[in-house]
């Protein structure tokens, strides 16, 4: 209420989801709220908020120049870091809605499950991983993996904002720790909803860009995926979105054994042809290179760093290297190997006048 007796547009919203929502439903006044704790707004929710932080914060930016599936494409359709982004929240947005759950939510997860995705894609990922594992009995408990669910936690709680992080709820925070299916299951039908979008987003548009490059053609899909999911972009996602909704109820969120099988045999299919073995990939070295490079240089000049990196020596030397790495885009990467490691022409700084 607000000091006029008036009911807020947030308390209208808050009583909405209470009236309306699924029983299971995650319902924004019944969060179980930040860690810093923030004063209440009138017209937004916890949830609706927690949106907003992540669209605004400097990671969600970068992840427009950072790569899905394909270094530097040449062309404007291919998917970004930021696009595929974009897709997970609109389908899991429709989901949600299907279902009655909290879509601020779901919306709000989705936006910020990769803001700690490295440059050049999970071959990014790889290389950090072997990068710590190397240097991990220099410095003994330091992670010997880098996973992208862990660094997207670790932005929106400490990296952003200079340090002080995005203080999201913790419905938020888990559903973001918890998005890849290699991970303990969630806490809210929201987030789990969220973890399955991505897979449904990514299987499809990443055929759907491997036939655009001419990796792939329509041909080349296995028949029996085809015969479940369809034979387009469209027709996967519909039969993917519908098949899950259909098949979820009372917060379990799943698909049929045909439908979920069927995106899982893709998945593998994509792994064998596109994510490992392609034309696609024949970058991939000279990515790993250039992070490689970059981790071994500022490992040992860490004054080098941005001062927000290189001076918090309570969070061990190797972590803080990564921070940084993993917060690049893809042109930014390149662009530091090439300062720190490619000779430019010399030129003279005082050019004398000829007579």
């Amino acid at each position: 209420m607000t000091d006029e007796g008036h009911v807020t547009i947030r308390a209208r919203t808050e009583a909405w989801e209470s009236s309306t929502l699924a029983p299971w439903a995650a319902k924004s006044a019944e969060t179980r709220g930040r860690e810093r704790g923030a004063t209440e707004d009138t017209l937004r929710t916890d949830y609706q908020r927690d949106r907003d932080r992540i669209i605004h914060s400097k990671a969600f930016r970068r992840l427009a120049h950072k790569t899905q599936v394909f270094l530097a494409p040449e062309g404007d359709h291919y998917r970004s870091r930021l696009t595929h982004t974009l897709e997970v929240a609109q389908i899991s947005r429709t989901i949600a809605r299907a279902l009655r759950l909290n879509e601020d939510l779901t919306e709000a997860i989705a936006l910020g499950h990769d803001l700690g995705h490295t440059p050049f894609g999970h071959v990014g990922e790889d290389a950090l991983t072997e990068c710590l594992s190397e240097v991990e009995p220099r410095f003994p408990g330091i992670p010997t993996a880098f996973k992208h669910h862990e660094q997207s936690v670790r932005v929106v709680e400490v990296l952003e904002y200079e340090g002080r992080g995005l203080d999201l709820t913790w419905e938020v925070r888990d559903g973001i720790g918890h998005h890849g299916l290699s991970t303990p299951e969630p806490g809210t039908a929201e987030a789990r909803v969220v973890r399955l979008a991505d897979k449904i987003a990514y299987v499809s548009h990443d055929l759907d860009d491997a036939e655009r490059a001419g990796v792939l053609a329509a041909a080349d899909v296995p028949p029996d995926v085809v015969a479940v999911l369809g034979a387009d972009h469209t027709a996967r996602l519909n039969t993917m979105v519908n098949d899950l909704v259909a098949h979820s109820d009372e917060g379990v969120i799943a698909m049929s054994d045909a439908v979920g099988g069927a995106m899982l045999d893709l998945r593998r299919f994509l792994n064998d042809n596109v994510y490992v073995d392609s034309t696609a990939k024949r970058e991939n070295p000279k990515a790993i290179r250039v992070l490689r490079e970059l981790f071994f240089y500022f490992l040992d000049r860490p004054a080098e760093m941005p001062s927000e990196h290189a001076r918090d020596e309570s969070v061990p030397l190797p972590v803080r290297v990564c921070d940084f790495l993993s917060g690049m885009t893809d042109r930014y990467a390149i662009g530091m190997f090439e300062t720190l490691f490619i000779p430019r022409p010399w030129a003279p700084e005082h050019v004398e006048d000829s007579d």
